[in-house]
């Protein structure tokens, strides 16, 4: 009998080829988009978890209140490390101190890279459970070691064996390879980890590490702090006890009420971000927005699914009859109307298996993801069987049912009636994909303009032609004078100079700044950057009032410069009040010799952070070179290169364009547009797939009505405009509730931001007309088909 359902339900595909045709592509189309989304989303639930004491391991981290906005750190002071080291170890496994993720060089031979890496306690390799290819997770003991990914090994050594091989770290430590570990994968946060060096060598080379360190700085939040529970306990009772050390041991920070915490490494990826009152604001908002989607536009298309085939009731219906008549049940109805339904089921989610391999690699681009097709998961196929059968069911339940129900007597004896209301529920339900497809319209132009909006804002110095070289080893950190005179010597440069951030970010915090005026209660936190007396003029600083920096004056080798924002954070009104004014930082006098434009450093989303600049050569972790404007590009960075290997031959030459380290500041929010108009343009596709088949249906059904209204007159307009009208008005209703609902849950994504778009009427009216637009574009066709079909040929049975 199931044989027999599925060649009767192939035959019927094979019969109605348009029909077949729209629902197995909307299905697939439809099924396609929820695996994507579905691996995506399992993708994000299982970052970090290739650790396998995943659950055990956390951020040590640090809340607190500052200006009535509360904070969440992820750096915390060195003596934090020492304490929880020397007095919790009963709540701890592993207490790991780490340096910032940085790039450094390193060299074997002739071969020269510049990786990221870090400096981490010894115990770090235990920790993460790092795969040994070679050696083991005792290789940090020695301070002189390095433990290095199998792809830095293959780099550096090919196909030798790099074990007890000498490896030059930044051109001045020689460290001896003690380990080579399986390269940790892309959906973990330390995915860009390529080597380890010992923390203890990186006490012995920092000499400011060492000072904040035996001053006892609690307040010098500078290093990360990781950490591994016990099996006997949970994170939050290690965070009740660790709660006050830092408030215990700074009195002078207590009005910052800060608090140690920990974060749990299940938390980092997806609740990792907060907003200004403490609340999450946190990526798991997109996880479950983009789950949503692809639910939905599942739901679109199996809508589709179900109006097509109710459209089709009446020309099935003395099918019905006859079979019920010669003796069919309803239950063997039923189950012919879902065999039809499984198997235009089934063979949707091959196609659509076949559709996520090709667009997999197109995908993992846009989402920036390593995702593969998980061919041997049985837990895919297992979900992918239960889904089909869930969809099939979901699709099939009604047109079975209400097929079914058809009575034999009144269908062929031709008085059977639909009803009035029987197209209600098709029309409810092509209300509902198109009030979810112009909210996603309406979000996409929403995104897209929030962008645009940051992008067009003013940045207040020249990124054209603007490279950045990291500092990483003593030749370019000791030799300012002869590098710069190089790089003009050149002719392809216009200046050098050095800082201590790079002009696309702030990466020093501090207090403890004193000015004429101010308020003793104030408790201040400035963005602080050291700078060479070159730097305004390699950026181009754009100065509101005073001057730049200038080797003419004597006095401006302890000289200051402030932005605007800095300016109103002291409370002055003009620049003039704080120009020629001594602002002191501890101890150390700055005079003010200018106020410049505020400079868009952080996040192009929110205000600019009061920000200090001043000269001080010696604490440069970042080279500006800006090139000459008219020359072509290839020939100035070569002669920039060569000058480069002159100065520091033991490295490699890499550089970064401002212009391009700005534009990512956007990548997240480009990469929610970019996914959120894919899925709505398919959205909108499957919409109008269904609508299609619905408007061919739609005039197939009145056929002789229409040839009937011919033969007394009306012209291939007036048809048109009978057939669309129903159409339209559903687009209408669907653009009447979707403008609300997008607006509510737009305004409130919008408010994460700062500095931030409005939410215009006419974005609201184009995507309304957008949809009216391709509406009637996906109905003319069938509209005008049959006001223009042969009235004889549609009247000739009668």
């Amino acid at each position: 009998m199931f044989r027999n359902y599925l060649k009767i339900a192939f035959r019927n595909l094979i019969k109605s080829k348009g029909y077949s045709a729209i629902n197995i592509g909307g299905l697939a189309v439809g099924m396609a988009v929820a695996i994507l989304i579905g691996l995506w989303v399992y993708d994000e639930f299982a970052f970090d978890r290739y650790h396998e004491n995943y659950d055990r391991i956390a951020k040590v981290m640090e809340q607190g209140v500052f200006e009535g906005k509360t904070y969440h750190g992820q750096y915390t002071s060195y003596p934090l490390g020492q304490y929880l080291q020397e007095h919790h170890m009963d709540d701890f496994e592993y207490v790991i101190q780490s340096s910032w993720n940085d790039e450094h060089v390193l060299a074997y031979k002739n071969n020269k890279f510049t990786k990221n890496g870090n400096y981490l306690t010894e115990q770090a390799p235990h920790m993460f459970a790092l795969h040994m290819l070679r050696g083991t997770r005792d290789g940090l003991k020695d301070r002189n070691s390095i433990m290095i990914s199998k792809s830095v090994a293959d780099a550096l050594f090919g196909k030798e064996n790099p074990m007890d091989k000498i490896v030059k770290l930044d051109n001045r430590l020689d460290v001896k390879v003690t380990g080579v570990y399986e390269d940790l994968p892309y959906n973990t946060e330390f995915r860009d980890l390529t080597f380890i060096a010992p923390w203890s060598l990186y006490l012995s080379t920092q000499n400011w590490v060492a000072d904040a360190r035996n001053k006892e700085q609690w307040n010098n939040n500078s290093w990360q702090l990781l950490a591994q529970v016990r099996k006997n306990t949970t994170f939050e009772a290690v965070s009740a006890k660790i709660k006050n050390i830092k408030k215990d041991h700074t009195p002078e920070a207590r009005f910052l009420n800060p608090q140690i915490y920990l974060l749990p490494m299940s938390k980092w990826h997806l609740y990792g971000t907060w907003d200004d009152k403490g609340q999450p604001d946190a990526r798991i908002r997109y996880v479950w927005l983009f789950g949503l989607i692809g639910i939905f536009v599942l739901l679109l298309a199996s809508i589709n699914f179900m109006n097509l085939s109710t459209a089709r009731s009446e020309k099935r219906a003395k099918e019905v009859g006859i079979r019920k008549a010669i003796g069919s049940q309803r239950a063997q109805l039923i189950n012919q109307f879902f065999s039809e339904s499984f198997l235009v089921v089934f063979v949707a989610f091959w196609m659509a298996i076949l559709l996520v391999i090709l667009a997999l690699p197109a995908f993992n681009e846009m989402a920036d993801k390593r995702m593969e097709f998980p061919f041997t998961s049985g837990y895919f196929w297992a979900a992918g069987l239960l889904f089909c059968l869930i969809t099939g069911l979901l699709s099939g339940s009604y047109p079975a049912l209400y097929l079914s129900s058809f009575k034999p007597v009144k269908v062929l004896k031709g008085t059977f009636s639909v009803g009035r209301f029987a197209a209600m529920p098709r029309k409810v339900l092509v209300v509902l994909q198109f009030t979810v497809s112009v909210t996603l319209i309406i979000g996409t132009a929403i995104v897209y303009k929030q962008i645009q909006y940051a992008k067009n804002r003013p940045v207040g110095y020249d990124r054209n032609g603007l490279i950045t070289v990291e500092i990483n080893t003593p030749e370019l950190s000791n030799q300012y004078n002869r590098l710069r005179s190089a790089l003009l010597e050149t002719g392809a440069v216009v200046d050098m100079a050095t800082s201590s951030s790079p002009s696309t970010s702030v990466n020093s915090n501090n207090g403890g700044f004193t000015w004429p005026g101010k308020d003793p209660g104030m408790h201040e936190n400035f963005g602080t950057i050291a700078v060479t007396h070159d730097f305004g003029k390699t950026v181009g600083w754009q100065f509101i009032e005073g001057r730049d920096f200038s080797r003419q004056f004597s006095t401006d080798s302890s000289g200051m410069v402030l932005n605007e924002s800095a300016l109103k954070y002291m409370g002055f009104k003009k620049p003039s009040e704080i120009i020629g004014q001594t602002v002191k930082w501890g101890d150390n006098p700055h005079i003010v010799v200018g106020v410049i434009r505020d400079m868009v450093m952080s996040s192009p989303f929110s205000p600019v952070q009061p920000t200090l600049f001043m000269v001080n050569y010696g604490w440069a972790n970042v080279i500006s070179v800006k090139l000459k404007p008219g020359l072509p590009l290839r020939e100035s960075l070569k002669k920039v290169a060569a000058v480069f290997r002159e100065v520091n031959p033991g490295s490699p030459f890499d550089y970064k364009f401002t212009d391009q380290e700005y534009a990512r500041k956007f990548a997240a929010e480009e990469r929610i547009a970019t996914l959120a108009t894919v899925f709505a343009a398919l959205a909108i596709f499957i919409s109008c797939l269904g609508l299609f088949g619905l408007a061919s249906f739609t005039a197939e059904q009145r056929t002789k009505e229409i040839g009937v209204r011919k033969v007394l007159g009306a012209s291939v307009s007036n048809l048109w405009a009978l057939l669309s009208r129903e159409f339209v008005a559903l687009v209408i209703i669907s653009f009447l509730i979707s403008t609300p609902v997008a607006w509510y849950f737009l305004n409130g994504w919008l408010q994460k931001y700062e500095y931030r778009t409005d939410i215009p009427w006419w974005i609201f009216a184009a995507a309304g007309g957008g949809a009216m637009l391709v509406t009637l574009a996906t109905v003319s066709y069938q509209a005008i088909r049959a006001a223009l079909l042969d009235p004889v040929k549609s009247l000739r049975s009668e």
